[in-house]
């Protein structure tokens, strides 16, 4: 009789996000919210800290739907963060590069050209990508850890690991900006994290991304050009960490080549425990971002408890493991 409730409620959260992970992800952040608000007490509800998790997360969401796309296809990109920080300094350079007195169209037409040479350094560091792994047959893991080192190599080759700091008010707006109360950066996260929702989930793009992820080989004798799909989505990967860019150095109002580097595994973490299978071909954008809300969570609440931030990441992993034997656990594993 006792593990009736428990039954009750899984039922219904299956009943509303599906059985497997969605609802095992559900599950896990409603308890944890109960036992962080038992033992915090209000300060966990309040306004300033549901605020600070807000502004924490985005630029860590960016990242982690990146790294998720390559991962989707079986793949992995070690490079989001070494890619992030050289559009960051490519967008910083451009704008403290200004022409004095500039103002108006001008002016708003230089933060544009900024944006637009950032961008345009993501997508040449994700076709590098795509064309070594698709069509040269490379390791995901050697090629972008090669294009890791190039990238990294090149920012504090260029910039002697300096920080470039001072940026206009619209570029630090979206880092810090809010809109109705909410951070603009977190309305950023949305904008990008429906997209590559309905891509996934509703285009046949994303359904080939699913197929190459499940078995590769079948899919090309399918008459599928996987080399085609490999190409696009690194290079979509790499334009999700440009974006992170922009919230990063909007937020730090400032560029430098060893931002986020703590960030790596802890993409590959959030997607893994959001029901990304590592091996490629199943995963939902909506675990993912369950899977941030919980890490924001465990992070937030250890803040406030006052305890180290590396038992933060001891939890973390520990999260990890149990979710990922669950499937192994109940004899469902692929």
């Amino acid at each position: 009789m006792s593990d009736a409730p428990a039954i009750s409620l899984r039922g219904r959260i299956g009943r509303l996000v599906g059985n497997g992970p969605m609802a095992t992800l559900v599950i896990l952040l409603l308890a944890l919210w109960t036992v962080f608000a038992i033992a915090i007490g209000d300060r966990f509800f309040s306004v300033d800290t549901l605020q600070s998790m807000a502004f924490q997360m985005p630029e860590l969401g960016l990242l982690s739907l990146a790294m998720m796309l390559a991962l989707l296809s079986g793949g992995l990109n070690l490079s989001i963060i070494a890619t992030a920080n050289l559009t960051g300094l490519t967008i910083a350079f451009v704008l403290t590069r200004t022409i004095p007195g500039s103002e108006g169209i001008a002016w708003v037409g230089w933060q544009m050209l900024a944006l637009v040479a950032g961008f345009a350094v993501a997508g040449l560091v994700g076709l590098v990508n795509g064309f070594v792994i698709a069509y040269l047959g490379v390791s995901p893991i050697l090629a972008t850890l090669g294009t890791m080192t190039l990238c990294k190599g090149i920012a504090i080759g260029l910039t002697r690991g300096n920080v470039i700091s001072g940026f206009p008010e619209p570029i630090v707006f979206i880092g810090n900006g809010t809109v109705f109360g909410v951070p603009f950066a977190l309305i950023v996260l949305a904008l990008c994290a429906l997209p590559v929702a309905v891509m996934l989930n509703a285009t046949p793009f994303g359904a080939k991304v699913y197929m190459i992820g499940s078995n590769e080989k079948a899919t090309r004798y399918s008459g599928v050009d996987t080399r085609a799909v490999l190409l696009k989505l690194y290079v979509l990967s790499s334009l999700l960490a440009g974006v992170a860019a922009v919230v990063m150095l909007a937020r730090f109002n400032s560029a430098n080549a060893a931002y986020g580097e703590s960030y790596l595994l802890v993409t590959i973490l959030a997607a893994v425990l959001g029901g990304v299978d590592p091996f490629g071909g199943f995963g939902k954008v909506g675990g993912l971002m369950l899977a941030l809300i919980i890490l924001q969570v465990i992070s937030s609440a250890f803040n406030l408890l006052n305890l180290s931030p590396f038992l933060t990441l001891a939890i973390w992993g520990g999260i990890l493991i149990a979710v990922a034997a669950v499937p192994y656990l109940r004899g469902t594993q692929r």
